[in-house]
Formats: C-alpha cells, sequence, structure tokens
C-alpha cells in the first residue's frame, strides 16, 4: 500500500542534509585552517620564560621574564593566562614590535594588583597584523610557601679548626619537604651556602669567619632554606657549639713552693706543651701534673696546642701566706 506524500517529511528531509552538508563544509575547512597553521612558521622565534618564581620573596626571583623574538614586524598585546585559559594580567596592549628581542615582566599580581593564586600560568600573545593570538607552551608557576626546614643532627658539639685533621670541623645534617638550597647560619649571619637544590643535605663549618678561624668560644648555629621560587624556611632552632683549640679547666690555680699540683688540659691535639717559670715540656691532654716553682710569686702556666694557647695563673705561696 503506498504512503501520502507528505511535503513536511520532505522539506525536514532536505533540511537534515542540508545541516550535514554544512557540517562536512565547516569540518572541511576547520581541517584545511589547522593543517595550513601546521605549515606556517611560528611567527614567535625563542621564547625565555621563567618557570617557577615567587612574588612575596623580595628577592631576585619575584618577578617572571617573558622573552622571545617575532619572525615578523607586528603589534603586540600580552596578557598571562591561568590554567583555564582566563586572563589573569595584561602585559602589554598594542605594543609596536620589531624582530629584535622582547622581554615583558610579570609581578605575580592580576589586574587589580593583588598576588595571584598559586598554579601555573602561561603567556598568551595576540598578533594584530597576523590576525594569531599563540598561548606559549612555557609554563611559569607561582609558589608562594616557602620549605620547612628540620634539623637532623649536629656534631661534633665541640670542635677545633686548627687544621690538624682532628675534629677539624662541625656537621650540619638537615632535611626540607620539597627541594631547596640550604645555608648555614652562625649567630645569625649566613656563613656557608651550598649550591644546588635537594631535600636532605649536610653543611661541613671549618670554623671560619670572614675568613679567618673563629676565636675560641661558644657560637650558635641554625639552618636556612631557600627554594626555586625564593621562598626562605627557617631558620631551625639554634644549636650551641664550642670553638676550642686548648682550653685550661682553671684560670687560678694556689700552691706550696715545690708541691704538685694538677689542671686538666683540654684539646684535640696529639700532644701540647707547657710552659712554667723558664720551664718548658710537652704532654697528652687530659690532666698535667707540674711541680710548682721552688720560689714564692705569681707565674704564668702557658699551654700550647697547634699554634693556639691558654693561660693560668699559678700563685706559689709560702706556708706563712696560705690561709
Amino acid at each position: 500500500m503506498q504512503r501520502p506524500y507528505n511535503p513536511g517529511s520532505a522539506v525536514a528531509r532536505y533540511a537534515s542534509a542540508a545541516l550535514v552538508a554544512a557540517l562536512l563544509a565547516a569540518t572541511a575547512v576547520a581541517f584545511v585552517t589547522t593543517e595550513r597553521l601546521k605549515l606556517t612558521p611560528n611567527p614567535i622565534l625563542g621564547p625565555r620564560v621563567d618557570k617557577v618564581f615567587s612574588p612575596v620573596c623580595d628577592c631576585d626571583t619575584d618577578t617572571a621574564s617573558i622573552t622571545f623574538r617575532l619572525r615578523r614586524a607586528d603589534v603586540l598585546s600580552v596578557d598571562v593566562v591561568d590554567a583555564r585559559g582566563r586572563p589573569v594580567r595584561e602585559l602589554a596592549r598594542r605594543q609596536p614590535a620589531g624582530r629584535d628581542a622582547v622581554t615583558f615582566f610579570w609581578d605575580g599580581r592580576d589586574d587589580l594588583g593583588d598576588v595571584v593564586p598559586e598554579g601555573s600560568y602561561r603567556p598568551r600573545v595576540e598578533l594584530h597584523r597576523e590576525r594569531r593570538t599563540i598561548t606559549l607552551p612555557n609554563p611559569i608557576r607561582v609558589d608562594v610557601t616557602p620549605p620547612t626546614v628540620r634539623l637532623i643532627s649536629v656534631r661534633p658539639r665541640v670542635f677545633s679548626p686548627d687544621r690538624d685533621k682532628r675534629a677539624d670541623r662541625v656537621i650540619v645534617r638537615f632535611r626540607t619537604d620539597e627541594r631547596a638550597s640550604g645555608s648555614l647560619l652562625v649567630d645569625g649571619e649566613s656563613r656557608v651556602r651550598l649550591r644546588g637544590r635537594r631535600k636532605e643535605a649536610r653543611i661541613d663549618w671549618f670554623g671560619v669567619i670572614d675568613g679567618k678561624p673563629a676565636r675560641q668560644g661558644t657560637y650558635a648555629l641554625s639552618v636556612i632554606a631557600r627554594d626555586a621560587a625564593g621562598n626562605v624556611g627557617g631558620p631551625t632552632r639554634d644549636v650551641p657549639v664550642v670553638v676550642r683549640y686548648v682550653a685550661l679547666g682553671r684560670d687560678e690555680i694556689e700552691t706550696a713552693p715545690g708541691a704538685f699540683f694538677a689542671v686538666l688540659v683540654s684539646s684535640d691535639a696529639a700532644r701540647v706543651g707547657w710552659k712554667l717559670g723558664g720551664r718548658t715540656g710537652t704532654a697528652r691532654p687530659g690532666t698535667l701534673r707540674l711541680r710548682a716553682p721552688l720560689v714564692p710569686g705569681r707565674y704564668t702556666l702557658t699551654v700550647t696546642a697547634n699554634g693556639y694557647r691558654d693561660r693560668a695563673a699559678v700563685f706559689v705561696r709560702s706556708p706563712e701566706e696560705q690561709p
């Protein structure tokens, strides 16, 4: 049985066919355009973009630079877009540019002057003469979080930087929660700075301050860490260490003429030298036993080790002078 002719159905079929044809044509045009763009040389040459920075670090890396050259002179508009392609900051508007390198700087803030959230951003360049907009493939990571630093150990706590290869250094080990470079602070001043960035490292301090061996005494050591963006974490808690070359256990010694007395000598040298009342000798560090001069009076005991010395006053008193 033959179906009756339906004009509306025929129109619908013709409309559907026309729509399909239009879609195919549009697809073909888009394909041709895409292929043409693939074959067209990139108008932007040699882009160099800072990979990570911190707009709040107050350091050399608080601004990101964006540098590139153009294949042909053009008029540029440059902005920064977030991970979704939304513009957050306009850097240039219709700026003429030749074939020489051009550089733009971004301080990590949006058009309202607020620091943008941490994350990845990209530069976007509009070429007005070419009628093209290109988002550079170079991401810029905004990082405003400082690294966390934790001391692992500080050893030894007493050392002598006298270059005799015996306890010449103190070794400070630390750990961070991200790759960072560490610096050792001595009494709050940076004295040793590591190159490279890692999560766990050690810093050796040979007791040098301003190019000279540190004087005997107690020093506070701590560590700070700087990440790739320039954020600084720390300092850690202070740990006291003692620089000691040679030290006597007493500053004053009272004894009788010709009597033997003892004094503690602290040093990591193999042997120390001593001098008292015109007499000299050597001994091992530890308890030093000497005989007092026969004549009452005040004498100076000098003990040396590897070019360093400490002194104590020796009072030789006659029986009548003793309490």
